[in-house]
């Protein structure tokens, strides 16, 4: 096998429209790990928003990781090891959180398997817990049990008025770390340089292989950094196409089992 490690991103990739594995994509995933393949799942999401497709795909039973906040974090799934962690720096969580209250918005974390927010009601919060499959709680304030390294934030509420808060802050942090929109209502806080490019190059390190022997599956423009990175870039047909120029290799849509073509194609094919 040519390939040793897939790192696969998953909405609009690993999973349809459903948020689904397909079966076919499922079995043909478990087969390549059984012939030795490794595999990542690569996303914005918090760790724990991954862990069911983790669990799906059987990750703990063949030393797969888990790539969470966008290269925030990164997690051998077998023995639960945090191998890498960027995180923001406790002094700005202040601004971050007035930021959100004086504007009318609600500002949000992660906790192991929970969303934390002052309001776990809130539709944009319950949008995000049913997006990640994770619990919510409310906390009386939300500075007093953010007492722990943090990858992410997220400021939530209308798009129009967010949007105006996106450029205030853009321009305030400008330097010390990254404010972009994910969706129109979300406004993502994450470390400066935050990449899952670099962060796959220190798993790489840890594993001992090179990008030649990694495939990046992504459709995204967020995940450029990987398909450069990888030795095997591929895009979805479903991609952006500004993906699909800079991949090596397009495969089938995530409404086509996209994901298992690749692996069939590279990495089970009696010719690697």
């Amino acid at each position: 096998m040519r390939y040793k490690i897939l790192v696969l991103d998953l909405d609009g990739t690993l999973t349809n429209k459903k948020k689904e594995i397909t079966p076919h994509t499922r079995e043909t995933l478990i087969r390549a790990q059984e012939r030795g393949l490794k595999v990542v799942l690569a996303s914005g999401r918090p760790t724990y928003g991954i862990v069911p497709l983790a669990e799906e795909l059987r990750l703990g039973d063949f030393e797969g990781y888990i790539l969470s906040y966008n290269g925030g974090q990164i997690i051998d799934w077998t023995t639960k090891k945090r191998i890498y962690e960027n995180v923001l720096d406790p002094e700005i969580y202040p601004y971050l959180y007035d930021c959100a209250r004086s504007n009318g918005f609600l500002i949000l974390s992660y906790k192991d398997e929970y969303i934390i927010s002052e309001d776990s009601g809130n539709p944009y919060v319950l949008h995000e817990a049913f997006l990640n499959r994770m619990g919510s709680i409310t906390v009386p304030n939300f500075l007093d049990v953010i007492n722990f390294p943090v990858p992410k934030c997220l400021i939530v509420g209308d798009p129009s008025p967010l949007s105006r808060l996106e450029s205030e802050m853009k321009h305030e942090l400008e330097g010390r770390m990254n404010v972009f929109r994910s969706e129109p209502f979300f406004l993502e806080l994450v470390p400066k340089g935050l990449d899952k490019a670099r962060s796959l190059d220190v798993l790489l390190h840890e594993l001992g292989m090179t990008p030649e022997e990694m495939i990046a599956v992504e459709d995204g423009f967020n995940d450029l950094s990987m398909i450069k990175f990888a030795g095997l870039g591929v895009a979805m047909a479903n991609a952006q196409e500004v993906v699909r120029h800079e991949a090596n290799y397009i495969t089938l849509s995530n409404e086509e089992d996209g994901v298992a073509a690749v692996v069939d194609k590279f990495c089970l094919s009696d010719k690697d």
